[in-house]
């Protein structure tokens, strides 16, 4: 069946890596309806069909990337990532995050977020601190954001916007040492 759906949509690269040759592909092409019925009753095979290991398990993980990904798309969203979140993470275009929004049923926002009070603030600091990088100007993963959505309870809007307020404007070189020495 595989090799018919080939020849129907022109796929001669396929029908070769199967070892059919011109002589076969003309046979296949005559064949009717009633001789499929007959081989599909056969007992013999004439294919025979091999795992390719190196290409299977790259394509497996790069299976499981993808769906880790859309799992972690799919949460954010869930937890209200603005949109500028979702584009600059995974490039998203507003078409793409609204039909997402939808698809997940999540009510459209409106405005800008509320600015969390200042004790909000603080804990969101804290915990951004002890996850960002000072020596870098990267963004943390999705996942990072995530935590600390779960971490303070504080909606992705607020934590996007401070957050990246905070990266663009702040000196987090010696914050980051004085959050590290709490204690004395």
């Amino acid at each position: 069946m595989y090799a018919l759906r080939c020849l129907a949509e022109g796929d001669q690269a396929a029908l070769l890596n199967m070892n059919f040759g011109p002589r076969e592909i003309e046979a296949l092409r005559a064949m009717t309806l009633g001789d499929l019925y007959r081989v599909e009753s056969l007992r013999a095979h004439c294919l025979r069909i091999r795992l390719d290991r190196q290409v299977y398990w790259p394509m497996v993980d790069n299976l499981q990337r993808q769906r880790q990904s859309e799992e972690t798309q799919h949460n954010l969203i869930a937890a209200d990532a603005p949109l500028e979140m979702m584009q600059t993470l995974f490039g998203f275009n507003a078409r793409e995050y609204s039909r997402l929004r939808r698809s997940l049923s999540v009510d459209p926002a409106v405005g800008r977020p509320p600015e969390p009070d200042e004790t909000t603030s603080h804990t969101l600091w804290a915990a951004w601190v002890a996850r960002v990088d000072p020596e870098t100007p990267e963004l943390l993963a999705p996942d990072d954001y995530l935590e600390l959505h779960r971490e303070t309870g504080i909606g992705l809007r607020a934590i996007w916007h401070l957050t990246r307020q905070w990266s663009e404007y702040g000196d987090l070189k010696g914050v980051v040492k004085q959050a590290d020495n709490q204690d004395g």
